[in-house]
């Protein structure tokens, strides 16, 4: 069988993505299950990462958020049984490409997929939904009547900000990066109490937030990226927030969670957040399956995304499956774009 495997660029250089033949072993791990891949959403590979933790290896495999069918299971599986539908997150070291026809996985990194939630969106949408709910129940402690900030709220993992929030009877702002996407995001039912146009004026951010909460700031901040100094002038990084505006527009003990990996912050900076007694939280969601510690509120979090997808709550944007022969070329697209998500159907 087939899978889609990256071999890292020397000295910066792009990496390159490859479908390799690939096989599973003979004999099934007592706690595996064999899966056959329905499908399999694609997400930018963070080589550094797996680099930092110690995976270094000449082909690394892609694809590891996956909707299958449960073919096998080991001798000492106890949650799962042949033709079950399943949903999960291949972990880091994985030696299996979520593009193979069958994968092995460990029974404590999957949930059952409701039967009405189609493969291709679940499995699109549950890395932003882990994300998402990380960001807010994890590091927030998001609770009513809380006033939370979704920077770029119309991206995949924005949008499930805003409606993880709303059902949680939050107040939401959020900001738009292009005339169409403002338009989509106040169309939003439910609806969101202020869309930013930072694509018009940046500097407008903190004015408009202020106004919005009588002067008090937000609870919550949860960025999608952020300038570290004015000089990152390119037409992308004039959209995002400067650090010193997340932190004013952020209320006393308000928490800051930041996708930044290399957030640095000054004195005067942290001067500030003392003030507030604010917080930041960096959100690095590959921690669930790196460590086995929170291994019950993990799949409780999966659980829980999965059936609010399926009751509606949570509504991502669909993806247009693409299939196993273009997994190539759009993870390539993937890669490049970072933000950028893609589906391939089995």
């Amino acid at each position: 069988m087939k899978g889609l495997y990256c071999r890292a660029g020397v000295n910066d250089a792009e990496p390159k993505f490859v479908i390799q033949e690939t096989s599973l072993p003979e004999t099934l791990g007592c706690h595996d299950v064999r899966v056959q891949v329905k499908a399999c959403g694609l997400s930018p590979l963070d080589l550094k990462l797996l680099s930092d933790v110690g995976i270094q290896r000449d082909l690394i495999p892609v694809g590891r958020e996956v909707a299958g069918i449960v073919l096998q299971v080991g001798d000492k599986v106890s949650f799962f049984q042949p033709d079950d539908e399943v949903v999960g997150i291949l972990p880091l070291d994985s030696p299996c490409s979520g593009l193979c026809d069958n994968i092995d996985i460990n029974e404590h990194l999957l949930v059952q997929k409701p039967e009405k939630l189609s493969s291709v969106s679940v499995a699109g949408a549950l890395r932003d939904g882990l994300c998402a709910y990380t960001a807010l129940h994890t590091h927030a402690r998001m609770a009513a009547g809380h006033t939370l900030l979704v920077m770029d709220g119309a991206s995949s993992f924005g949008l499930m900000c805003i409606q993880l929030a709303c059902y949680h009877g939050v107040k939401v702002l959020t900001t738009s990066h292009t005339p169409q996407t403002h338009t989509f995001l106040e169309q939003l039912r439910p609806s969101v109490a202020k869309v930013i146009p930072v694509y018009k004026d940046p500097s407008d951010l903190l004015s408009v937030v202020l106004e919005e909460t009588g002067g008090l700031g937000v609870d919550i901040v949860v960025d999608s990226g952020v300038r570290l100094s004015e000089e990152e002038s390119s037409e992308d990084m004039k959209l995002l927030p400067h650090k010193h505006d997340i932190i004013s527009v952020l209320g006393v003990g308000g928490h800051w969670v930041t996708s930044h990996k290399n957030l640095q912050l000054d004195p005067p900076d942290c001067r500030l957040l003392f003030l507030k007694s604010a917080s930041v939280t960096f959100s690095n969601h590959e921690v669930w399956t790196a460590s086995s510690s929170q291994q019950g509120r993990y799949l409780h979090i999966l659980k829980d995304i999965v059936e609010k997808m399926s009751a509606g709550v949570l509504r991502p944007q669909p993806e247009e499956a693409v299939p196993l022969y273009e997994a190539t070329v759009a993870m390539e697209t993937v890669q490049r774009q970072q933000k950028k998500k893609a589906v391939v159907q089995l």
